[in-house]
């Protein structure tokens, strides 16, 4: 009997721990040159950005965090540095359960990190390489209608205006298409969120009704639907 109860409490914890890591994140990684400053992991949670762990850094760039999560999203890691500059200082990542490994460096903490080993990362890096384009072109456009030299000549203001609303469209239906062809990863409903939430509510709904089951009871599955819901009744 004895035996009996022990195996069954080996069962259990066993269970236990299962289902603990099948919801765990680790993120690990380093700073390379980081000699002191201060790391917080962090995410928003209901429209609030708030800190989940920190770790001081002396010495050693390295880092390891954990949290628990119910499905994948976005998170942030955020170098508090003594350089008195609030530019390049926060990582955005989509964590999800599993070992997210982050490797950069003090200089370049966001602009040149490599994350690796969410599978929704990979998915928001493929999307944000076509968006820098769209916006490249915006930018290339607002300083050519800026141009001394183009005051007075209305004619190419005009043509640099409709370069700029038809450049805006096409970013814009790319972010549909986007999320209309990843409905099985959950950066579909982020883009619709994120991206696009004052879309035709048509094609809000084209792409809440093609998530996969869990997708749409992910996080940003249950918030497109919340977001609908709330269309609806305005």
């Amino acid at each position: 009997m004895k035996q009996l109860s022990i195996s069954l409490l080996f069962v259990i914890l066993f269970t236990a721990c299962a289902d603990t890591s099948e919801n765990t994140m680790f993120v690990t990684g380093a700073v390379k040159g980081l000699k002191k400053g201060v790391l917080y992991l962090q995410k928003v949670s209901d429209t609030t950005l708030v800190t989940l762990d920190s770790l001081e850094v002396k010495g050693d760039g390295n880092f390891e965090f954990t949290t628990s999560l119910d499905s994948p999203q976005i998170f942030y890691l955020y170098l508090k540095k003594e350089d008195n500059n609030d530019l390049n200082d926060r990582i955005t990542f989509f964590g999800e359960p599993g070992t997210i490994t982050i490797q950069t460096s003090w200089n370049t903490f966001a602009t040149k990190a490599v994350i690796e080993g969410s599978v929704t990362q990979k998915k928001l890096e493929e999307y944000l390489k076509v968006m820098s384009r769209f916006n490249s072109q915006n930018l290339e456009q607002f300083q050519a209608s800026v141009d001394p030299d183009l005051i007075n000549d209305q004619q190419a203001i005009d043509s640099l205006q409709e370069a700029y609303e038809k450049n805006i469209r096409r970013s814009y239906l790319y972010a549909l298409n986007f999320a209309l062809s990843n409905t099985e990863s959950h950066i579909a409903p982020y883009v619709a969120l994120t991206e696009v939430a004052d879309a035709n509510i048509k094609y809000l709904d084209s792409i809440y009704n093609s998530l996969s089951p869990e997708v749409a009871n992910g996080t940003y599955g249950l918030a497109l639907k919340k977001h609908l819901d709330k269309v609806r009744e305005n």
